[in-house]
């Protein structure tokens, strides 16, 4: 009988969220309206496809109380757009505009994140950015945020739904991309690939991986494929790729999503032969890709930009303001090849620290300098 009482934390958070929407106060609009677009400052906000629907929130009066809820943190490009979310927020034409900005992150479990989204709709907080933990799960609490007009905005991983705004670069793209550079510059339809996967549970993980498979597995190929799991992260990258050459002793192409310098780190350790390879913007991988495309380091980066959050946060203001909105926002995806790095343009041969290199989206307005960024710090601020 015991068992049967036990409720997982999830579970109560859910009930908890689901009695609390019952009595909480719902205005005379609650939520987006579904309406026809075109919608506000399209240069920026660029509606997914021709069949993305758009929303229009009841405009509230500014400035605005805003919270950015993050999930893992545990990793330079998570870290990166925590300072980049701050340092947006004291940018001109975007203070003027909040009244408050709060960052929290809650680590890999829903439930903390779901709590925190929460607290924040309890205590009046008009618009919620987030990295979503995971795809699904979320359902009460936009309920309750529509319930108050609260305005949601997942980016990066973000939800299984269409009832929120949502901010992103299409994920299977880069998967996609990465797999036709790696069959480009190999000059091969078979041989053995390291795919290097990113934080297990995530969207962003998912999707890369699904369109990575797709191209890679289709009629006509014969790849042998060795998945590992980085995080997205520098040193777990770096062991795992060296834990797999251990093992498998040679890969003809190397796909990874993140942490892709420790990548190239433990190829080096393992005096590995350079080979075609695809990761992300890592200032630090496109500087290494810079040093050895010469001997082999054929690299494309593509870039998932930290600066997503401040997109995010744009959006997030001008649906308060009464704007039309998409659905879904599509960002394009910024890449770099061996053949056009540019000192100074899009990579940093002096900086020092790891930083991701893509940070400007000029159609919305979005620039930043890389002491800019790292001036703030990553920490909470509730």
């Amino acid at each position: 009988m015991k068992s049967m009482l036990r409720l997982s934390g999830l579970a109560c958070a859910g009930l908890l969220l689901s009695s609390v929407s019952l009595f909480s106060p719902v205005s005379a609009w609650a939520g987006p309206k579904v309406v026809s677009g075109p919608g506000a400052n399209t240069g920026c906000f660029k509606p997914w496809s021709d069949q993305t629907k758009f929303f229009q929130w009841e405009k509230k009066a500014g400035p605005y109380k805003i919270a950015l809820v993050n999930g893992f943190v545990g990793n330079t490009w998570r870290i990166q757009m925590v300072k980049t979310a701050k340092a947006f927020a004291e940018q001109p034409g975007i203070k003027e505009n909040i009244k408050e900005f709060k960052v929290v992150s809650t680590g890999t479990d829903v439930a903390a994140q779901l709590g925190a989204m929460e607290d924040f709709i309890n205590q009046g907080f008009d618009a919620i950015i987030t990295i979503a933990v995971a795809p699904d799960g979320f359902d009460r609490i936009i309920r309750l945020a529509d319930k108050n007009n609260v305005v949601v905005v997942p980016f990066d991983n973000i939800l299984d739904t269409d009832k929120v705004m949502m901010v992103n670069e299409d994920q299977k793209e880069m998967g996609r991309m990465s797999a036709k550079w790696l069959i480009t510059e190999g000059g091969k339809t078979s041989g053995d690939i390291l795919e290097v996967r990113g934080l297990p549970g995530n969207s962003v993980d998912r999707d890369r991986h699904l369109g990575f498979r797709e191209v890679l597995e289709a009629a006509g190929n014969k790849f042998n494929i060795t998945e590992v799991v980085g995080n997205w992260d520098t040193g777990t990258s770096q062991k795992v790729t060296a834990d797999a050459l251990a093992v498998h002793g040679h890969f003809d192409g190397v796909f990874t999503q993140g942490g892709s310098d420790g990548t190239v780190q433990a190829m080096i350790a393992a005096k590995h032969p350079f080979v075609a390879m695809s990761g992300e913007g890592e200032n630090e991988f496109r500087k290494q890709i810079a040093d050895h495309y010469k001997e082999g380091l054929k690299g494309m980066s593509y870039g998932q930009s930290p600066a997503l959050v401040a997109i995010a946060t744009k959006a997030a203001i001008s649906a308060l303001q009464g704007n039309v909105m998409p659905q879904l926002i599509s960002i394009p995806i910024p890449v770099a090849t061996y053949k056009d790095l540019k000192p100074g343009e899009n990579f940093w041969p002096d900086l020092k620290a790891n930083f991701f290199a893509p940070n400007q989206f000029l159609p919305c307005g979005v620039t930043f300098t890389a002491p800019e960024i790292m001036a703030q710090s990553e920490k909470n601020t509730q």
